[in-house]
């Protein structure tokens, strides 16, 4: 078995956060973990774990874990670590961390200059420099490099555990998966990944992202305002245009009642095609957990 980690007094004093879910193929062998990807997200829905066979490109594991109110992220991820036989663990193939926030940004690869992340980044988000650090992640297919903040203390945890693993917004993992799907010459269409009380809004024409931005909200109302503003200033129309929706909304919740009620086309979005997913997956919702899925198809 891969040795664990050390852990910091942290991850021992922080709550265990409650397993919602944990879902694991009998395949996965943990003896061998070089013959797998581990995916991590973080944000204000708690943690989530996604473990995908490298060389099948199936999803063999899927844990979501419920926020731990008044703990930080890097507390309840090591809390998590320090009593997971996976999460924590050497050996992977790979590991990719998203982390789930509202402050990024994007721009064009050949405007960007290595070394000035926090000068992009301050023009949407003043950085707390004792407790946020910044980070950029590069979309070569794209000519786009995202530039976004995460809590210090989990960055710092996560590259000290993996010093070859990525860390990523959880936006670029959207966007990559979303533009996975798309077709050449398709025209602009919208896109919503709804979170815990934050809704990221994407627009992709043509296999391009021509809008991608993240909204809080408190209510149906605030989610199905930005919703069709943004409908608006691009020119699509709620009673033509379809929306694709994907995240942790129900068919019945009153979140889904007033997006349908608004517009006509909606309907729910698949998990990203040309992988794989254990029949243990089965009973989970197709349109859950997408971002954690998209990390597969991340450089």
């Amino acid at each position: 078995m891969p040795a664990s980690t050390s852990t910091s007094p942290l991850a021992s004093a922080a709550p265990l956060p409650t397993a919602l879910s944990r879902l694991r193929d009998e395949t996965l062998d943990a003896s061998n973990l070089a013959a797998y990807n581990l995916y991590l997200t973080a944000g204000a829905a708690g943690i989530r774990v996604g473990v995908a066979d490298a060389r099948r490109n199936k999803f063999v594991l899927l844990e979501d874990y419920s926020p731990v109110s008044a703990t930080s992220l890097a507390g309840q991820l090591q809390a998590l670590a320090a009593q997971h036989d996976l999460v924590g663990q050497q050996g992977w193939n790979s590991v990719r961390l998203a982390v789930q926030n509202r402050f990024f940004t994007l721009l064009p690869s050949p405007l960007f200059r290595a070394g000035d992340e926090a000068t992009y980044l301050r023009l949407h988000h003043t950085v707390d420099a004792g407790h946020e650090s910044v980070h950029r992640y590069t979309h070569p297919s794209l000519e786009i490099v995202s530039v976004f903040a995460a809590e210090k203390a989990l960055a710092d945890w996560f590259q000290h555990t993996y010093p070859a693993g990525k860390v990523l917004h959880q936006s670029s993992s959207l966007l990559e998966g979303v533009i996975h799907q798309t077709e050449q010459s398709a025209p602009r269409r919208l896109y919503l990944s709804i979170s815990n009380q934050e809704l990221t809004i994407l627009a992709i024409r043509d296999k391009r992202p021509e809008f991608c931005n993240v909204f809080p909200f408190a209510t149906p109302e605030d989610l199905i305002y930005y919703a069709i503003l943004v409908m608006q200033e691009l020119q699509l129309n709620p009673d033509q245009d379809t929306v694709v929706v994907w995240g942790d909304i129900m068919h019945d919740s009153e979140l889904f009642t007033i997006l349908r009620k608004y517009i006509r086309n909606i309907r729910f979005g698949n998990r990203p095609f040309d992988l794989s997913y254990s029949y243990r997956l089965n009973d989970v919702f197709e349109y859950r957990f997408f971002e954690l899925y998209a990390l597969h198809l991340c450089e």
